[in-house]
């Protein structure tokens, strides 16, 4: 009796052991395949969110934009462009983890979790490679990326990230059976990324419009954010516990729907 928690235990950290050995080949795989079939194409995946942050906020210089929080305009549009933007690579790039690996769930050793969580650890490296990226960025442009309340920042930003994690998993799971579904999640993006109030200031649009575009989780990641570095942000729309509730649902969705259909996705 006394050796079974030994027993365990052992059995445990070898299946913890087979899992990250497994995850690890898949991140290789992951990353020669996905660009010129080489580990240097890895470079490409920060390098995306942050030309696309400086490309927008190109184009709002140019047009002589100002912020209307602060007398930073680069800083104010970053700090709504790096949640959503988080969230949107993640997620949309989780939403074909299995399609794009799914051969290699005819190796007994690789369980279908092991390729999404594989994915999902790749684009949060790559996610957090661009955000030191735009804040020495702003450094170098004479912004001051610290936030008035690290702590908010820290927490919003993590909570996008099991937001995007969760919602992955789920789309993941629904395009290993309905393949069009990825495409189908990355043309939606563009609605979140509108309604998340990232490329404009939502709260000068009629009251409606932000009502409506308040049930973007993303949007309340936005808001969480800029209200952590402008004092008086306005927060009336702002609903922590709804981002909350979003991240840890979509999580715990996507796990249970893993378990669930893995059979049918299997044989699909």
């Amino acid at each position: 009796m006394p050796r079974e928690p030994r027993n365990e235990s052992i059995s445990v950290r070898g299946a913890m052991t087979r899992q990250l050995n497994v995850m690890h080949a898949v991140i290789l795989r992951d990353i020669r395949s996905r660009y010129f079939n080489h580990g240097l194409g890895f470079i490409l995946v920060p390098l995306f969110p942050v030309a696309h942050m400086g490309l927008l906020l190109a184009i709002y210089s140019v047009m002589d934009r100002q912020a209307v929080f602060g007398d930073d305009l680069i800083l104010f549009f970053a700090t709504g462009l790096i949640p959503v933007l988080t969230f949107n690579y993640i997620s949309r790039f989780m939403s074909v983890s299995v399609l794009a690996n799914k051969g290699m769930l005819a190796f007994p050793a690789v369980h279908l979790l092991d390729i999404v969580l594989a994915r999902s650890a790749l684009e949060l490296t790559g996610i957090v490679i661009s955000i030191l990226l735009v804040f020495a960025i702003l450094v170098t442009a004479g912004s001051n990326p610290v936030p008035r309340s690290s702590e908010d920042a820290a927490l919003a930003i993590l909570c996008v990230a099991l937001l995007s994690i969760g919602v992955g998993i789920v789309i993941s799971v629904i395009s290993a059976i309905f393949p069009f579904a990825s495409l189908a999640y990355a043309l939606f993006t563009a609605v979140i990324y509108l309604s998340s109030g990232a490329p404009f200031y939502l709260q000068s649009f009629p009251e409606i419009v932000v009502y409506y575009c308040s049930f973007n989780p993303t949007f309340h990641a936005v808001e969480w954010v800029r209200s952590a570095y402008y004092l008086g942000y306005p927060t009336q729309y702002l609903d922590k516990t709804y981002l909350v509730g979003w991240a840890v649902g979509s999580l715990a969705t996507g796990l249970l729907m893993e378990r669930a259909l893995r059979p049918q996705i299997l044989n699909s």
